[in-house]
């Protein structure tokens, strides 16, 4: 019977069924949560009271918040990205973000036995010939795959062998498909924001992701520019083990540290008052090393970690900030780089009559439907792409009537641009989490300015010393 696995064809079997009862499960839930809100959107319609209209809208994002959550929790893989994307104080309504918040990317594991011959198969050789231990219970499980620690035989070297799920490419392919048919659908009758191109965009990345190799280059790359271009790069990247990385397999160096939502407790272990003057020092390091990586790698390189969410950083001694997962990289062509380093310029000198110009060179269509047009575009522009939070707040709101999203509909938005969108809106979302508000856009005007003046295409009067000493200011907490 050499050669005949029934457990294999079972698995086949079973794989060929999944994507058939995914997208049935899919259908049913978001047509569900759709006609909640058209039912919602009709009885507020005849009601005149500005005060109950806005109670029943409340009651409406609680009730479909909670779908939400046990639709992506329930079918997990890509519904958790999506759910990560969403659990953003400025991407989504309050009630979304506080349910959503909740649930990070992670996923069942995958039985030892089955990740075994994923890598034996991958690699070629048994796991003994290769590793002197490896731990079967991996350090983490998220959607695309699992991490195990492990010794190499020779070297004696800790590593992180990180292995895909079997068949979880063709379950995600069909996830996107799904949502695209539905923000197609979605963006003809209700939302007036380029839905669409943003599911494109996320096909494209997650596609990328089943590509170890890619990955491995991605991050020999992003080491190789951030070590050369600094005396001490600013985030540490991980090296590659480059004769243990196939299509389905990556095995990279083991970094020691701690992940930065566990930053509180850690503080509080060693008895550091979370609020002093020690922890907010090691906060605005922590901020600055990962602000300045990404400065760097988006506005000098146009290579860059597109997926900065919250586990895929580490806090190591000094404190020092360890970047993980290369998955989700983004190559930003020339004329959207500098494009959005004039961006940056505009935004951090608060230069409304330019930003109608960047948008432009950014591809970013645009219909104003307000008087005082320069200067909503500044906000839409400081909403999208700058981490600093207007006074007085912790949440940004861009479906709240005086939001700018409301007020100019944004036609077209390049695909390319998700992902710094998605870069920031993350950064953002950690410097709130730490109470710590500051202005990526001020911090990168002088890389900006620098890339700028590298290609020859810095023609405006720019006033650089004072803005630069600016910007450094109120990364130290100066507003």
């Amino acid at each position: 019977m050499h050669g005949f696995d029934f457990k294999e064809i079972q698995e086949k079997i079973s794989d060929s069924f999944r994507p058939w009862q995914r997208s049935f499960q899919f259908w049913v839930r978001a047509t569900n949560i759709y006609t909640g809100y058209k039912v919602c959107q009709l009885r507020v319609s005849l009601v005149k009271d500005a005060k109950k209209q806005e109670q029943m809208w409340e009651r409406q994002h609680e009730q479909a918040a909670e779908k939400i959550y046990f639709m992506c929790s329930d079918l997990g893989g890509f519904f958790l990205k999506i759910a990560q994307l969403l659990a953003k104080p400025d991407m989504a309504p309050a009630a979304w973000v506080r349910k959503l918040v909740t649930l990070c990317d992670q996923a069942p594991a995958t039985p030892f036995d089955a990740v075994q011959r994923v890598l034996e198969k991958e690699l070629g050789q048994s796991i003994d010939e290769i590793f002197e231990t490896f731990d079967e219970t991996p350090l983490g499980s998220a959607s695309i795959a699992q991490v195990h620690k492990a010794r190499v035989k020779g070297n004696k070297m800790d590593v992180v062998v990180k292995v895909q799920h079997p068949g979880i490419e063709k379950l995600m392919m069909t996830d996107i498909r799904n949502l695209q048919l539905f923000a197609l659908y979605v963006q003809r009758t209700d939302i007036k924001f380029d839905l669409y191109s943003i599911t494109k965009e996320m096909e494209t990345q997650i596609g990328y992701e089943f590509d170890f190799k890619r990955e491995a280059n991605a991050m020999e790359r992003i080491r190789h520019f951030l070590y050369e271009n600094n005396k001490k790069s600013p985030v540490i990247v991980p090296r590659v083990l480059r004769d243990t990385v196939t299509k389905k397999v990556l095995v990279m160096e083991y970094i020691n540290g701690i992940p930065i939502l566990s930053l509180g407790d850690e503080m509080a272990r060693r008895g550091i008052n979370p609020h002093g003057k020690i922890a907010e020092a090691a906060k605005q390091n922590i901020l600055n090393s990962l602000s300045r990586a990404y400065g760097q790698m988006i506005l000098k390189s146009g290579f860059f970690h597109a997926d900065p969410h919250p586990g895929n950083i580490l806090i190591c001694n000094g404190p020092e900030v360890a970047l993980l997962d290369y998955g989700q990289v983004k190559e930003l062509p020339d004329n959207l780089r500098l494009g959005y380093a004039n961006l940056v310029i505009d935004m951090a000198d608060n230069n409304a009559s330019r930003v109608a110009q960047s948008f432009r060179e950014l591809g970013l269509l645009t219909v104003a439907k307000c008087e005082n047009e320069q200067q909503e575009l500044l906000r839409l522009a400081q909403t999208l792409f700058d981490t600093k939070m207007p006074a007085g707040q912790t949440v940004l709101q861009p479906f709240a009537d005086d939001s700018s999203i409301k007020k100019i509909a944004v036609e077209a938005f390049p695909e390319e641009l998700f992902s710094v969108l998605r870069t920031v809106v993350l950064l953002r979302g950690l410097s709130v989490g730490m109470g710590v508000n500051y202005s990526c856009a001020e911090q990168w005007r002088s890389m900006a300015e620098e890339a700028l003046l590298a290609s020859g295409r810095l023609t405006r009067d720019v006033k650089g010393t004072s803005r630069r000493r600016a910007s450094l200011r109120s990364l130290r907490g100066g507003r």
